[in-house]
């Protein structure tokens, strides 16, 4: 059977992945379907820099938006409703875009990764949440690596929704996370894809404009949605954006606003670095520095130049 065509677009977070998907999209008269874990839920838009009706240009844009905050989201649930989406659009005879910078999304959709049908355990789960709870994750985290490694280089010890799943199948099965996912490779993926990564040389660079960004959201304001979103009861996924948690001890009193958005620039940089280490893994990507080019016109050409032999095989 004739594999399904897809255009991936991953970078770190403000490295402009959204801005380039609109213009391909427009180039080869395609949507968009975002892989942001984030950027899923209703209501938290500048924290997420969901991109707003200008930003988007008339281009729609799939599975962003469409969750409440307190909805369990899992990367399970992700696939599916990605798979969907590109059977619509390639039916209807659109070159899907996907575009994001979760790495764990983009992976298990384009290398069709099987999902361990494993029950949850409600009891063992609320058992591990409250563990989590009272040290933030630190005793779990290091059980993790001592029993799975693998996966304990994926999930971030904050992540508490992926630290608690992880160590529920262990305990469950006695068989690593990691190894239901090689399992679950058995059966080849029915897309091909031409992957573009965006990134700079000068890393500093990334940083500054990261930096700025947040300027940018404060602007825009973000700390008044902050003020609302920590209102929301039962967050246990969607708290995990950076932007609110970081703003939280400057509504209790604890920290100037300064400091709390300095801790959200820095908290900002180390998601970047934890995304670059992620997709520096995968050979099949093409990087694109954009400080090498003189105008982003430039990039949109180079782009354009990685894709031709891809979309006319």
């Amino acid at each position: 059977m004739k594999k399904i065509k897809l255009i991936v677009i991953v970078g770190p977070t403000a490295s402009g992945k959204t801005k380039l998907a609109v213009q391909l999209a427009k180039k080869y008269h395609s949507e968009v379907i975002s892989a942001d874990s984030m950027q899923i839920y209703q209501k938290m838009n500048i924290a997420t820099a969901k991109p707003t009706l200008e930003e988007m240009e008339g281009i729609p844009h799939h599975l962003i938006d469409f969750l409440p905050m307190n909805a369990q989201f899992s990367v399970s649930d992700f696939v599916s409703l990605a798979r969907q989406k590109i059977e619509q659009l390639h039916q209807s005879g659109k070159l899907p875009i996907i575009a994001g910078g979760t790495g764990l999304y983009i992976n298990s959709l384009v290398d069709n990764v099987a999902f361990s049908c494993v029950e949850e355990d409600p009891s063992l789960r609320n058992q591990l949440y409250e563990q989590v709870q009272q040290d933030q994750g630190a005793a779990l985290y290091a059980y993790l690596k001592q029993i799975d490694p693998e996966s304990a280089l994926e999930i971030h010890q904050n992540n508490f929704v992926r630290l608690v799943r992880a160590v529920e199948i262990y305990q469950l099965t006695g068989i690593t996370m990691s190894e239901h996912k090689k399992n679950s490779r058995l059966v080849p993926s029915p897309y091909e894809v031409c992957m573009i990564g965006l990134n700079y040389q000068d890393r500093e660079k990334l940083y500054q404009r990261i930096n700025q960004r947040v300027d940018i959201m404060m602007e825009m304001g973000l700390l008044e949605e902050a003020r609302q979103i920590l209102k929301e009861d039962d967050l246990k996924t969607a708290y995990h954006a950076i932007g609110y948690k970081e703003l939280k001890p400057y509504f209790t009193g604890e920290v100037s606003l300064d400091e709390a958005v300095d801790k959200i620039k820095q908290s900002s940089r180390r998601y970047a670095k934890r995304q670059l280490t992620w997709f520096r893994r995968d050979k099949r990507i093409h990087w694109i520095y954009l400080d090498k080019f003189g105008s982003y016109e430039e990039v949109v050409t180079k782009s354009e130049n990685i894709l031709e032999n891809f979309i006319n095989l």
